[in-house]
């Protein structure tokens, strides 16, 4: 466990208020939200002191669930999934969720094991192709630049094979019209507080933000609301 910057949620100040957060999805027209992918997906990692012990998809469903109450939420993230995995062994349950707002995020795993860039690119345009046909609203992230940190050192030769796997999944989501909620230079990495034990996992203060930029994110795709005279 790690120590947080911050007491509690409430001082953060990269977060919302929740009354904030769910007027920012007010009107969101998602009925159905499916998440797959690897362990950022899933939304794993050690829990900090003051927060809820919550992944960020799990924070944004019950956002998106404050203004929805008929909210259908599903997540098959798994830790350790490549690109391939994640095709072969979820997209086949997402898609029978039938979902109007999917979040992929996966290649981590690809670079550890094998690091074959162009077999990963090739992977994930054919995981967003596959998505995209389903005709749901599509978001992924692009990995934080976390290896600043001095904590962060024996991780950072891991630095630039990342940032090339943020700039092919930028390039690819441009493709296929993907949100991307880049978080490459977010201030967030700089946080003391980020990382899990095992340098690869955010915190639970960690995904509170993550869960607060997305929910920003999608909030520029409602429809413009109108009010009466």
């Amino acid at each position: 466990m790690t120590d947080s910057t911050f007491p509690a949620e409430t001082d953060d100040p990269m977060l919302l208020p929740t009354g904030t957060a769910r007027d920012l999805l007010a009107g969101a027209p998602w009925q159905r939200f499916a998440v797959l992918g690897d362990s950022v997906a899933l939304g794993v990692g050690d829990p900090s002191p003051g927060y809820d012990a919550a992944g960020w998809s799990d924070r944004v469903a019950t956002v998106l669930g404050s203004v929805n109450p008929d909210l259908a939420y599903l997540n098959t993230g798994r830790v350790g999934a490549t690109i391939e995995q994640v095709i072969a062994e979820q997209v086949g349950p997402v898609l029978d969720f039938r979902p109007d707002l999917v979040h992929a995020t996966c290649g981590g795993n690809d670079l550890f094991l094998r690091g074959d860039m162009d077999e990963l690119r090739t992977n994930l345009d054919a995981l967003y192709a596959v998505l995209s046909r389903s005709g749901a609203q599509i978001f992924t992230f692009a990995l934080a630049d976390v290896w600043e940190t001095e904590r962060m050192a024996p991780m950072r030769p891991m630095r630039d094979r990342m940032a090339e796997l943020n700039e092919i999944v930028r390039e690819t989501a441009a493709r296929y019209d993907v949100l991307v909620v880049d978080f490459w230079n977010h201030p967030l990495r700089l946080r003391p507080d980020l990382m899990s034990a095992d340098l690869i996992h955010f915190t639970s203060s960690g995904h509170a933000v993550v869960a607060v930029e997305t929910v920003r994110a999608l909030s520029e795709l409602i429809p413009a609301r109108t009010t009466g005279a």
